[in-house]
């Protein structure tokens, strides 16, 4: 297995965990032998379920003073 961040190889491990709410002390997932990067069923459900950002709120836009003076200049 590649990882989906670096593509660096993957090995299969099993973690220890301070018990999580289902009262589990191990669990088994994917980890990166250069990134890091730890994947198992949970995570990888929780990046595929993940709501949609919300985008294009009309927020006003900061514009600094120097800023807003060299574009007024060069128009």
């Amino acid at each position: 297995m590649r990882c989906p961040r670096c593509f660096g190889k993957m090995a299969y491990e099993c973690f220890q965990d301070m018990e999580d709410d289902t009262g589990n002390l191990f669990f088994y997932g994917w980890r990166c032998i250069l990134c890091g990067e730890i994947l198992d069923s949970v995570i990888v459900s929780n990046r595929k379920n993940r709501p949609e950002p919300v985008g294009n709120k009309n927020r006003k836009l900061f514009v600094s003073s120097k800023k807003l003076a060299a574009q007024t200049a060069t128009k």
